[in-house]
């Protein structure tokens, strides 16, 4: 992993503090934890002061979650440094992570690095507007959709470099995006509709519908636990009858 560094000291805001509200939710979370034991809190409040800080961590952030916390100020660096969910620097209003590990450069995401360069600039470069900055991520975990992106909290998936420049082109003009996959797939199901289980079992004809497809907005419904299910209810061995006497009945 590259090293992560604090932002130089011109990009870097002369104070910080949290909100009333947001020192309210702080509180909060401190009180989960036993007395001594405060410093278990320092990720929920890191990350609150990136999002009130508009996306990224600055150096007084730091230093005033450590002050909440009762931590060396070096422990609270050590985490920032270490998680890269941590932005260390400005970002843009929409900040890209692009996945660049094997299954989705596979999938074509090289030519949506160039899309980037293209449309915003090198890494780490918000533009003139505020509006954009895009980073090279290791693996988000959407790997069957491949290749995807994310951008602040939403997936992007199923991306081709026309679409994505779309959605960039979008989000800049301010328009409603459809998140997720891009293309007409349900969630991870095969593009295309279901490959399996297409037919009534022995017949080789359709299946016919019971009940609609779960559309994206629908809740999955939930089941029975696995572990209901009836008592097993044992067998006598085999000659044994069922009062413990040896059978005699012929086979």
């Amino acid at each position: 992993m590259a090293v992560r560094r604090l932002a130089p000291a011109e990009q870097q805001p002369a104070e910080f503090a949290f909100t009333e509200a947001n020192l309210e939710w702080v509180k909060g979370q401190i009180a989960k934890y036993p007395e001594g034991r405060q410093a278990s809190a320092v990720i929920p409040l890191l990350w609150r002061a990136q999002e009130q800080a508009g996306g990224w961590v600055p150096q007084k952030a730091i230093e005033h979650v450590a002050g909440l916390l009762g931590m060396p100020v070096i422990r609270v660096l050590e985490v920032a440094t270490f998680y890269t969910m941590f932005n260390l620097e400005p970002v843009g209003k929409h900040h890209v992570q692009l996945c660049g590990t094997t299954p989705c450069v596979l999938r074509g995401a090289e030519a949506l690095k160039k899309v980037c360069k293209e449309k915003i600039g090198h890494e780490h470069h918000v533009t003139a507007d505020g509006q954009f900055s895009w980073v090279e991520v290791e693996c988000l975990g959407a790997c069957v959709n491949a290749p995807m992106a994310q951008i602040n909290y939403d997936y992007y998936e199923d991306l081709t470099p026309e679409n994505f420049a779309k959605l960039l082109d979008d989000l800049a003009a301010g328009r409603e995006v459809k998140t997720g996959p891009q293309i007409d797939r349900q969630f991870s199901a095969p593009v295309g509709g279901p490959t399996t289980l297409t037919g009534e079992a022995g017949t080789g004809a359709p299946a016919t519908a019971k009940e609609p497809a779960l559309a994206d907005s629908d809740a999955k419904r939930p089941g029975e636990a696995a572990n209901v299910r009836e008592e097993a209810v044992p067998k006598p061995p085999v000659g044994v009858g069922p009062r413990g006497g040896r059978s005699t009945r012929r086979e």
